[in-house]
């Protein structure tokens, strides 16, 4: 007479067995699903535009001390406060929210107190490894992480959060782990180094497919 114990073991056992390797492989693709795009190059540039409004003419500068390859962006004509800043491509936001601290820098309180980093801030996914940043925001961005983003879509207002000493936009472009010189409607800034003041005036082609 047989009670069919061992049998049902087996069965276990291999139930077992298979249920592990089954986990491992879904372990070693989700690894991969992760890996894989870090180990891959950066895409091509896109074709990035100047992040403020169409026709608009801004100076782009640095000085000693900002950080190789950051732009700060300030009108060269007309009241900095609250001009709509542009997303410079297509992309997803990864980041829309606050940077270090605030501090109390307003159009009604310009000499306020400064705050830390870079205040109210976006980030976006370009694809390919590139990334742009706006910084030191007037308010709350107007767009939200995860939300799909098109080329002059306005992503806030200029302002001076964060440790700002004058309403304006702080920009960069990033590829890979990176961040790279600027270019702009097709053509590169000239702002690769902070170890000298250095300016450049550019007028926006941020501009809608009708206009450009």
């Amino acid at each position: 007479m047989t009670t069919g114990q061992p049998s049902r073991r087996r069965d276990r056992r291999r139930a077992v067995r298979v249920g592990l390797a089954v986990g491992a492989v879904a372990a070693v693709l989700a690894l991969a699903v992760l890996v894989v795009p870090l180990l891959l190059p950066p895409g091509p540039r896109p074709p990035f535009q100047l992040p403020v409004s169409c026709g608009e003419t801004w100076r782009l500068g640095t000085y000693p001390g900002h950080d190789d390859f950051d732009v700060d962006l300030f009108p060269t004509a007309g009241e900095a406060w609250g001009r709509p800043v542009l997303a410079s491509h297509d992309g997803t936001v990864t980041v829309a929210g606050i940077n270090g601290s605030l501090g109390g820098r307003t159009p009604e309180n310009p000499k306020g107190p400064r705050g830390r980093g870079g205040g109210y801030w976006v980030k976006i996914d370009h694809g390919g490894k590139w990334e742009t940043q706006y910084l030191h925001l007037l308010e709350p961005p107007l767009v939200r992480a995860g939300q799909r983003v098109a080329r002059g879509e306005q992503l806030g207002r200029v302002g001076s959060t964060g440790d700002s000493g004058a309403p304006h936009l702080h920009y960069e472009q990033h590829r890979g782990w990176e961040k790279v010189e600027t270019w702009f409607d097709g053509s590169p800034s000239g702002i690769t180094q902070d170890d000298t003041e250095y300016s450049v005036t550019l007028t926006s082609n941020n501009c809608p497919a009708r206009q450009r």
